[in-house]
Order: C-alpha cells, then structure tokens, then sequence
C-alpha cells in the first residue's frame, strides 16, 4: 500500500509539473505573438503569417518546451545510488545521492594521466572541472565528457589564480616529458611553485583535499635501490632536468608547509614511468618513441649505453593508486609505480618483438644527468593503500601498441622527439 500510494503522490506531482510548464510556455507563445504586432490565431495555428513567429523561434519554443517537460519529469525521479546509466558516450556513469557525489578539481585533466582520472571519476559519479592550458594536453582527450552535465572544461594556466568550489583537488598540471618541460624551463618552474601555490590556497580557502603529483625524479640519480620514499634523492640542482626535479621537490616542501601552518589536508604521490593510450606520441619517451620507431620500421634510437634501467606501471594501475591515496588517511609521501624493472636494451627488444618490427636498434649519445636506476620500493602502498599493479607490462604493451597503430594510420608518419628541448607538437 505505501508504493502505490507513494505512486499516486509522485504521478499528481508530475501532472501538476508539467501543466504548470506547459502554461508558461503557452504564455511565451503569446507574448511573442502581441510581440510581432498580432494577436490573432490565424487558422488555429502559430505558423504561415509573415506577422507570425520565425522558424528559428518556434524552433527555440519547441525545444523549451522538450527541455522544461523532460527536467520536470526528471525531478520527480526517485532516485537509485546503486543504478547506473549510458551517457552519449557509451560509459557508463553512476548516479550518487547529493551526499556521495563530490565536486572534483583535476588540473591537467586533459594529459595523459589525467584524462584517465577524469574517466574514473566521471563513471564513479561524481561532478569533475577540468583546468588545462592546453600546452601538453588535448582536448580531444576528454572530449567525450563534454556534453556532459556532470563535466565542465575550463581553458586555464594554474600559475594564474582561479576561484571555484570544490571538495577535492587531484594537482596533476605540469609538463612531465624532459623535451617538453626542458622547453621553457622558467615556465616548468612557475607552474610546479606558483601552480602549486594558488592550488593549496584554494583548498584552503574551500577546505579541500589535495592531492599533489610528484615524481620519482624527485630521487635524482639514484644511489640507492629500489628506491623507498624515506631517500632524500641526489639531484642536480642545476642541471637540464633541475627544472623540473627541483620544482616538484619544493612543490612537496610546500604541500607539508602548508599542512603544518594551516591544516590543509594534502596527499602526495611519487609517480613512476606511466605508460598506455593517449601518451603524446611526441612526448620524446621510452615507451612512446621506442613503439612509434617500431610500428614505423624505423630506427630504435636508445641514448646511452642501454643499461640504465626503467620501471613500467600501466596507467589505469596508477589512476586507480592516486584515487586510494586520495580517499585514503595516509598523508606521507607514497611512491606509485610498478617495480618490474627492465634495462632499457631489454626494453627495446622487447617492443621490436612485440610489434613484429624490422627496426634497426641503435645507440646514440647519452643525455645529461639520465638517472641510471629507476625502481620503486612500493611497501607503503601495499601496506597503507591496499595497492599494488595488476596490469602486467606485457598486456599493457599490447593496449598501447594497439592506440599508436591508431594515431599512425590516422595521421600518418610521426618523427619521434629526440632528447632535445622541444615544444609540444600538434594533436590538440
């Protein structure tokens, strides 16, 4: 007896809703009838009088009309916190209550990384504003999210402040390729200080949660291995890389300054080398040259002698580490990488192989300060998230190998980035 009555109760309503829409909009009508110099129903119809109402006007009306009438169906819904819906994109999206659903800051949610994070917090339900300036993200990258009502995209450089509100902000902006960030190394700096800056101060201001994205180059060259996140690293300060380490080095010192002096709550990931769909293909990376040298049958071009070595985590392995450390009580610093580690010889054969190429492999100078070991100890994770990568590199090799045919027959022939500081190229 109670559902139908509550039935009952929300079919009055709906009634109620709509005839009330459907008077206004008959108001409307004519409003912008006596508007246009005739009030006269000419033929028991609005159309067919040059006095009459436009094609584009009655167009607008009609689609108000469609608007106004689906919202106030829409708002006598009951609602379900477990059901999920398609949106126009296929994903599927939860529906949180009011009291679940957070209002999420991602700044540069439009790269690589953070565009997997945007899909992950889309589809868990939740309302996401993506900040971008749009130097190494694409557009197209989060794309499908825009039309969403739950999705908001705002063209914006994080060294400039910005006033919004927000429950969580996921600090993800800044150039992490060497080309790139070696590009405007000035600019690299601004945005990992001052980005980080105006970001802490709005979740100060709004009492969010923020999580900041370091690096595993904040251990520099390292002299121990693995590395665990109690090493203090060994960086130079004023190297070509400095730039960049440095700037996530004091973007951390500022994340804890700003815990201590003002009770902000932070989280800090210490991410490892990230690979899968969507890496620029001009990023000037491992993974990213060595598989675009591959598909193209050109040279495999690795600087220095190759046995410096590389950890490769996938990036859903590394979305779903930074969503624990957020939502979790954890607030030290926490490496996020995967410890299966390759010499970057091995690598290079194993890409060669895996796509089948008649790729020469080749060695040329090496870079500047390119850290000779890289390997993350994860037992923090493990212990104080529940986390460890489930995606082995093998399959995630596959996934991405799959992406970079994509963009190759989409676009044609790519010339890899060399090690050389260089502006980002196209794709946006």
């Amino acid at each position: 007896m109670h559902s139908i009555a509550y039935s009952s109760s929300s079919s009055r309503n709906r009634n109620l809703m709509i005839g009330a829409v459907c008077a206004v909009v008959l108001f409307l009508l004519v409003l912008n009838q006596n508007s246009l110099g005739d009030g006269s129903l000419s033929g028991g119809g609005y159309g067919g009088s040059s006095k009459g109402l436009s094609t584009s006007q009655e167009q607008l009306i009609n689609n108000l009309v469609k608007s106004e009438v689906e919202n106030a169906l829409l708002s006598h819904m009951p609602k379900n916190t477990n059901s999920k819906k398609t949106s126009d994109n296929g994903l599927q999206v939860a529906e949180l209550s009011e009291s679940k659903r957070m209002r999420i800051l991602v700044t540069g949610g439009a790269g690589f990384v953070g565009s997997h994070l945007v899909d992950r917090l889309m589809m868990a339900g939740h309302e996401v504003i993506v900040l971008d300036n749009f130097f190494t993200g694409r557009k197209k990258n989060v794309m499908h999210w825009v039309n969403h009502p739950n999705f908001q995209l705002i063209s914006h450089d994080v060294v400039e402040p910005i006033m919004l509100e927000v429950d969580q902000i996921y600090h993800l902006a800044c150039p992490a390729s060497p080309p790139h960030y070696q590009y405007n190394p000035v600019k690299t700096i601004k945005t990992s200080t001052m980005g980080t800056l105006n970001m802490l101060g709005l979740a100060k201001r709004v009492k969010a949660r923020i999580l900041l994205t370091s690096t595993s180059e904040v251990y520099g060259d390292p002299e121990v291995h693995p590395q665990p996140e109690t090493y203090w690293g060994n960086v130079n300060p004023i190297g070509p890389r400095a730039c960049y380490d440095e700037g996530k080095r004091v973007a951390e010192t500022m994340m804890y300054a700003y815990q201590k002096q003002s009770k902000v709550d932070v989280r800090v990931a210490r991410i490892f080398n990230t690979f899968g769909p969507r890496m620029h293909p001009n990023d000037g990376r491992v993974v990213s040259n060595f598989i675009i040298q591959a598909l193209q049958d050109k040279d495999i071009t690795i600087y220095g002698n190759g046995e410096q070595t590389r950890s490769f985590q996938y990036v859903s392995d590394l979305v779903e580490g930074l969503i624990r450390l957020m939502n979790g009580d954890y607030d030290q610093p926490t490496n996020i990488g995967n410890p299966d580690e390759y010499t970057v010889n091995d690598f290079s054969k194993y890409i060669k192989e895996l796509t089948k190429s008649s790729s020469v492999i080749k060695h040329l100078e090496a870079t500047a300060d390119d850290p000779r070991k890289r390997k993350p100890d994860i037992s923090v994770a493990k212990r104080e998230l529940g986390w460890e990568p489930k995606v082995d590199v093998k399959t995630g090799l596959a996934k991405t190998i799959e992406y970079f045919a994509g963009v190759l027959d989409e676009g044609g022939e790519i010339v890899p980035t060399g090690p050389d500081a260089t502006k980002p190229k196209g794709g946006y």
